[in-house]
């Protein structure tokens, strides 16, 4: 019997290229990825030093310090569970089509296709969302260093010349990936030692345990204190996110069955430990909190490290957030691009002949790349009218991608005895970790969705119920016309479906 954290030791490996052709694809994209380019992709994509910095500003009014803290710990642990459910049905399933997938295998098409439309979206807004905010924080630095001023108009051409850079690196191969996101990893974790041990030395005055451990504030306009610190979970919640990406890069990822099980899981507990440390630093080192609340710089966290650190310290420390948010995004274009290629694969998208192409030169789904920062940009534009607008766009990310977790899990566990799992895997603890997962996105997803301030208003509302209400709208729509395209193959081998894949590649 396994471990929750191993494969099930005896059971020998199956090639990676005939288990895929089992599970019906015949293989185009190039094995380049190891295990631990694959756990780092997952990691690199949370990204703690992107998600802890830019939604901070969201956890110093919606419950402070004691909710970010005791939050994070709580909410880490439940996430720590949907990850090891979904590892396990990963590792029945390493394809790129990953949670669609999975929902097609164990529910049936109208379960995989509302599952692909949901990640999809999640995935989408994800780039938006983190390459977004990787122009905030630039913009930021430039204000320290010449004065810039990170106007709406300036945000967004920043905005966009960063997605041009990660479209451009991905366009290279999974090999360039990879070796990115190795680096990634060593770069958040050594970021988060610096940006820590720096605020940890440096500062003369530091906050008591009593005040980063037990403080409770509330700026939302809500009066109920359990509203609010329920509410203020979202900031570890909106972090945890992206660790599909695992079960996305499968098919270029060698040994997937357990590499890309052991990718989510590890990417998760990783995570989980360093940021609880990133966030501690950064209270501990709050030297006003009302004037870090309303920092000029716009970005709560670097008017920590000003006050800490001066200018050149600030601006040391947020070069290394840039480029760990740069990281990032450009491991979350990998990932949605492996997404629209599955998915037009499967005939779900619009236009998916263009889509599903491959580059016979490096192996890579070029115009899935393409379609997935054009895509991006749009979500993104509403920025330029609307200071809520990236809020929204957060939104978007978590209300597709966390309900669409949850999915291929509950089917697991109503498929019972049919359900039959790969080499990594729970064990007895399949069911209970399964259903503490499926009980643990729901109670989130209606947080989600749930006015984060009041009085509610066009400007303060949550849009996340209406991305989520479209979403699901233009999915129905769009099935009723594709529907009749759309279909995972259940075996590959016939020269028919050999054509058919053959005319996707470049």
């Amino acid at each position: 019997m396994s471990t929750p954290w191993s494969s099930s030791g005896p059971a020998p490996q199956r090639d990676d290229e005939q288990r895929l052709r089992e599970l019906g694809y015949q293989p185009v994209l190039a094995r380049r990825m190891g295990g631990f380019g694959n756990f780092a992709i997952s990691f690199s994509v949370i990204s703690i030093l992107s998600g802890c910095m830019t939604l901070y500003g969201f956890g110093l009014d919606t419950g402070g310090p004691a909710v970010m803290m005791w939050g994070w710990a709580g909410v880490g642990l439940f996430v720590l569970c949907v990850g090891l459910a979904l590892a396990e049905v990963t590792s029945a399933y390493p394809t790129s089509g990953a949670l669609y997938y999975m929902a097609d295998r164990l529910g049936g098409r109208t379960w995989g296709w509302y599952t692909g439309w949901l990640n999809l979206l999640g995935l989408l807004g994800a780039i938006a969302g983190i390459d977004y905010g990787a122009a905030l924080f630039t913009g930021a630095l430039f204000n320290l260093q010449w004065g810039f001023d990170p106007t709406p108009e300036s945000t967004m051409v920043i905005f966009v010349c960063i997605l041009l850079v990660h479209a451009a690196l991905n366009l290279f191969g999974v090999r360039l990936v990879s070796v990115l996101n190795s680096v990634s990893v060593w770069w958040h974790l050594a970021g988060v030692a610096i940006i820590v041990g720096a605020l940890a030395i440096v500062p003369s005055h530091h906050q008591s345990p009593e005040f980063v451990f037990t403080e409770f504030v509330n700026n939302t306009g809500w009066s109920n204190p359990l509203y609010v610190g329920a509410i203020g979970l979202l900031l570890a919640q909106y972090t945890f996110s992206g660790y599909d990406a695992s079960a996305h890069l499968s098919e270029e990822t060698s040994n997937a069955s357990v590499f890309a099980a052991r990718g989510i899981v590890r990417a998760i507990w990783v995570s989980w430990v360093a940021g609880f440390v990133l966030l501690a630093g950064l209270t501990f080192a709050i030297q006003d909190y009302a004037g870090t609340q309303k920092s000029a710089t716009g970005v709560p966290p670097a008017q920590i490290l000003i006050d800490a650190l001066g200018t050149s310290g600030a601006t040391a420390m947020l070069l290394i957030v840039i480029v760990a948010q740069l990281f990032c995004g450009n491991a979350e274009v990998a990932a949605a691009s492996r997404m629209v290629f599955a998915f037009s694969r499967d005939g779900a998208l619009p236009g998916s002949r263009l889509w599903q192409r491959v580059s016979s030169r490096t192996q890579t789904p070029v115009h899935a790349v393409w379609l997935s920062v054009a895509v991006a940009c749009v979500l993104a534009l509403p920025s330029l009218y609307s200071e809520t607008a990236y809020g929204a766009v957060t939104a978007i990310n978590v209300i597709g991608i966390t309900p669409a977790y949850a999915i291929p899990i509950y089917l697991r566990l109503r498929a019972g005895d049919r359900f039959q799992r790969g080499p990594w895997h729970l064990g007895r603890w399949s069911k209970p970790v399964g259903w503490i997962a499926v009980v643990w996105v729901a109670l989130v997803t209606v947080l989600f969705c749930l006015p984060q301030s009041s009085p509610v208003t066009a400007d303060s509302m949550n849009y996340a119920s209406i991305a989520l209400a479209v979403v699901l709208l233009l999915a129905t729509i769009w099935w009723f016309v594709a529907r009749r395209s759309y279909n995972t193959p259940s075996a590959y081998g016939t020269a028919r479906e050999q054509a058919e894949i053959a005319e996707g590649i470049v």
